[in-house]
């Protein structure tokens, strides 16, 4: 076995070295034999570790009822391959500490299988299907994360340079820069427009960035005219309760990246987490020269513990969300944000009856109040309330 395998991997280095122009065919032939070195391998630190006799045995050890129990549920190779546990080549505990590669799907991927397999049908080396609404409909409803895929991702067949930063960031992009076969707008004129037959509902005007994005938490936007009172919160204002402190941040919300766009003239770098919901959203935010993050709302955040100095959430968390699932997301904030960092709520909406419900939620955290808004909502018969709140990270120390 041990001599197959060297065999083996001479080959595959052999077909790597071929001239560029001979590379088409002999890629898929290393890729292949790539996958036989695997297995093969896999098989032979199976033998390996069985044959010590008393050595503590780990999870890859326990080979084909454990190990590939996942992968036989799927009929795609592709998806068969991608979950299966990946030993390491050394035999030996990599500098992670693991001796082997854990891949890991999302456990809703197994009640999507029809789906799944249809997303993971593709020739490996070629270019994947135009496929992302499919892949996004799979995340949304638990299938998270992905797998990977060893295809190429579709991209636009004309892509123009984007704009330098200083014109980018208040100037909509080119159209040429985003492929738009699965939107119902074709351009970004389109999602600019003062329409409500864009394929979306929320932030319907995110993409109007000199009438309704400019002013965003510049000036306020909402009032109500009886009590005069606004649920808006300005940049300004938060900045100076940290005078100096928030430096980076997170915008969990729906839009194009505008309160990524004012943090930045203000010298604060903030990640904006968003799905296209119906609009190119991340390509919106990305072509403006800010970062997005491809994220839904059943993910653990991708940062580590006590970390961020902001987090920012507004047109997302709202009354849709149940309650279990709220206290799960308020809890992974937390532990994201550093001591002394800022939860910040902005207008968050739900029926006057549940208010106090929510309210709890928020309040269980036990964060100090910089400051906490309760506002009318007069568009749904006075049945709803905003609610904004600066909520700033007690410390906590070691017990």
């Amino acid at each position: 076995m041990e001599r197959d395998t060297q065999k083996i991997q001479h080959e595959i280095d052999i077909l790597r070295q071929l001239p560029n122009h001979e590379t088409s065919f002999s890629g898929k032939q290393a890729v292949f034999l790539a996958d036989i070195l695997n297995l093969v391998e896999s098989v032979q630190t199976s033998l390996l570790q069985n044959s010590e006799s008393g050595a503590v045995l780990h999870s890859l050890s326990k080979q084909s009822e454990q190990s590939n129990g996942p992968a036989e549920y799927f009929l795609t190779e592709e998806i068969r391959k991608y979950v299966r546990i990946k030993p390491n080549r050394l035999k030996k505990q990599n500098f992670m500490g693991a001796n082997g590669t854990f891949t890991s799907i999302g456990h809703a991927c197994f009640s999507m299988r029809t789906e799944l397999e249809e997303y993971m049908n593709y020739d490996i080396g070629e270019m994947c299907n135009d496929d992302w609404r499919l892949a996004q409909k799979l995340m949304v409803h638990g299938c998270d994360p992905l797998p990977r895929r060893r295809c190429f991702a579709r991209a636009p067949q004309l892509y123009n340079k984007p704009y330098p930063i200083n014109e980018s960031l208040w100037k909509l992009p080119e159209d040429k820069n985003v492929r738009w076969s699965q939107y119902k707008c074709r351009n970004f004129t389109c999602l600019a427009r003062n329409s409500t037959s864009k394929g979306f509902f929320k932030c319907i005007d995110c993409f109007n960035l000199t009438h309704h994005e400019s002013p965003r938490w510049i000036v306020p936007s909402y009032q109500d005219s009886n009590s005069k009172m606004t649920a808006d919160i300005l940049i300004t204002e938060v900045l100076n309760m940290k005078l100096g402190e928030i430096r980076i941040g997170l915008d969990f919300s729906v839009g194009t990246g505008t309160f990524a766009a004012r943090m930045r003239e203000h010298n604060v770098t903030i990640v904006s987490a968003t799905i296209n919901l119906g609009a190119p959203f991340n390509e919106m935010i990305a072509l403006r020269g800010l970062i997005p993050l491809y994220l839904t709302i059943n993910q653990r955040l991708p940062f580590f513990d006590n970390t961020l100095d902001l987090i920012h959430t507004t047109r997302f968390l709202d009354g849709w969300i149940d309650f279990v699932l709220l206290d799960f997301v308020l809890y992974d904030f937390d532990r994201v944000l550093r001591p002394g960092g800022l939860l910040w709520i902005d207008s968050f909406f739900c029926l006057k009856e549940e208010l106090n419900d929510y309210l709890e939620a928020f309040k269980i955290l036990k964060y100090k109040q910089q400051k906490w808004l309760v506002v009318p909502k007069l568009d749904k018969d006075d049945r709803e309330v905003f609610f904004s709140a600066v909520l700033e990270k007690p410390p906590r120390p070691f017990r």
